[in-house]
């Protein structure tokens, strides 16, 4: 018999982290239904190959945005996990908290509890940091954490340059203080991806009471506006999982309003459009979704030094013997070693764009890298006021979602990336990379003026990988929420989402550390548990924000 007390629908960021928390005790059942297959291997396990799995129908949902009116009708591919892990499995590896002002700006849209001072201890609880900063870091959680080496001169060079350019250093973006330039930090372990399947859903199967269920999630079976179960199609046949006490969605920002929609629980008119009845008119379920996009700024290197030297077959395939044998070298880190977070201008009182920075000129699927040595910096705007959706194709569950993320429909997107370009030129400009500038691979030289500027980016701007918000958390009387503060489903009982869709706002970098923050503190909410203490620690905030940018 399919049955237990919670049954968890996606085994990534969140979903791994409330299986190990919500069978901790060892006094309830759980039942983790995860479509995809083993992440056992090297493509997945080895950091430096990030760009395979990420573009492998094996690994990933395979999802695209519908043709995007301004990028110049430009399908933009989603990737979601479909592992053992989710997202974290085929993700850059990059752990970036968010700042603290944005959980502060979650509890006042209606968020209740996860404002800074209530999230903070489940970042504390969850992580193992190698490094960070002491008393803002926990030392003894599940999730390990780490900083790259550095060894390459030009992740030097790139702090160096922006200390040069007035911007502040940051030690630990992590820590108390996310503004300036430092090392960037890894979900990597001894080498590996650590990645939610690694860190807490193998330990939580080790237990007597948690069992993976391998199967299609079709819909949440809900009777008398109770939710009792989750439909699923495992080897051909379609069979119900019951659950006792709830059904928990973290299916991801796309999946996740997928499921809801066609279990019922959306906007009634798009709904009843697919034949589907309404047990929950919310017409915030799809809505919302938000994303980071970004722009590789590249430049020649004048020294044979950077990772271009190693992309061809023979010095691969060493690279992988290496990391196969000792489980070091360059196949045992992401290359995003340095990064920064800084403010776009004056008065904007917390840090709106972020770096990663590598000694590589190659885009994010490993492909077309530039002739010459070369590095680059992602750069990318931090909080865009484009909103986007996630509705149903059609009633079939195997169809894949209609996404429009609406990327650039505000005005404000252009300037502040027009700001991100110019600022990344300033900065390769300084004196730190004298001994290593050539010319600049892209946008080039020739691009200047707004026109041209706002053409290279309408050309080529990337989705970071960063959906989020498609579920929103807020108030029980907000008509645009979809979960209340404790995560559930409001207008049914024995329902939580729980996972990046339930964001207000998208936070401050990459989304895998603040998505595995919502399971470890969702569980608690299922528990009933008293929430963890908010702790009363201060986060630095520039004292010259008012009057300037840096």
């Amino acid at each position: 018999m399919l049955e237990a007390d919670f049954v968890i629908v996606g085994s990534g960021s969140a979903g791994s982290a409330m299986a190990y928390r919500l069978s901790e005790d060892g006094k309830h059942s759980v039942i983790v239904i995860e479509f995809g297959g083993s992440d056992i291997g090297p493509l997945i396990q080895m950091p430096s190959a990030l760009s395979i799995p990420l573009n492998m129908p094996l690994y990933d949902w395979g999802f695209s945005s519908e043709p995007e009116p301004h990028l110049g009708g430009r399908v933009l591919a989603t990737p979601r996990g479909k592992v053992l892990g989710g997202s974290s499995s085929i993700n850059g590896m990059v752990y970036v908290r968010g700042h603290a002002r944005d959980f502060d700006h979650w509890a006042e849209q209606g968020a209740m509890g996860w404002g800074y001072a209530d999230v903070l201890p489940y970042f504390k609880r969850m992580e193992h940091s190698h490094g960070g900063e002491d008393g803002w870091r926990g030392t003894s959680g599940p999730l390990h954490v780490q900083r790259g080496k550095r060894v390459n001169p030009l992740y030097a060079a790139f702090i160096e340059a922006g200390r040069q350019a007035g911007f502040e250093l940051t030690d630990d973006y992590n820590g108390s203080k996310q503004e300036g330039f430092g090392p960037m930090e890894q979900t990597i372990h001894r080498g590996r991806r650590w990645s939610t399947a690694n860190a807490y859903l193998r330990p939580a199967l080790k237990r007597k009471n948690v069992r993976l269920v391998n199967g299609f999630a079709r819909k949440v079976v809900i009777e008398n506006q109770r939710a009792v179960g989750v439909e699923i199609e495992a080897r051909g046949k379609i069979e119900v999982v019951k659950a006792r006490r709830e059904v928990i969605v973290a299916a991801s920002s796309i999946n996740s309003p997928k499921i809801l929609m066609l279990s019922g629980i959306g906007p009634a008119q798009h709904l009843k459009a697919h034949g589907i009845a309404v047990v929950a008119d919310r017409p915030g379920v799809g809505a919302n979704l938000q994303d980071h996009l970004e722009l590789y700024i590249q430049q020649e290197s004048t020294k044979p030094i950077t990772l271009n030297s190693v992309l061809n077959p023979v010095s691969k395939a060493l690279i992988g013997a290496q990391w196969m044998l000792f489980k070091n070298g360059l196949g045992a880190t992401n290359h995003f070693e340095a990064a920064a977070f800084v403010r776009s201008a004056a008065n904007i009182d917390y840090p709106d764009i972020q770096y990663h920075f590598i000694p590589a000129a190659v885009r994010y699927d490993g492909k077309a890298a530039a002739k010459s040595h070369g590095f680059q910096a992602h750069v990318g705007p931090m909080r865009s006021k484009s909103r986007g959706a996630v509705t149903l194709r059609s009633p079939d569950p195997k169809e894949k979602p209609v996404i429009r993320f609406n990327y650039m429909s505000h005005p404000d997107d252009w300037a502040e990336f027009r700001r991100c370009i110019r600022l990344t030129r300033e900065i390769f400009g300084q004196a730190a990379f004298d001994a290593y500038r050539g010319q600049e691979i892209s946008p080039g030289k020739h691009v200047q003026t707004d026109a041209e500027l706002d053409m290279f980016i309408r050309d080529h701007a990337e989705s970071a990988l960063h959906p989020c918000g498609t579920c929103r958390m807020g108030r029980h009387d907000d008509p645009m929420a979809v979960v209340d503060p404790e995560c559930r489903v409001i207008g049914v009982e024995g329902l939580r989402v729980a996972d990046s869709s339930i964001f207000p706002r998208i936070t401050n970098g990459n989304l895998n550390g603040p998505s595995i923050m919502t399971g470890e503190k969702a569980a608690d909410h299922i528990l009933g548990r008293t929430p963890l203490a908010p702790s009363n620690q201060e986060p630095w905030i520039n004292p010259r924000w008012q009057v300037s940018d840096r």
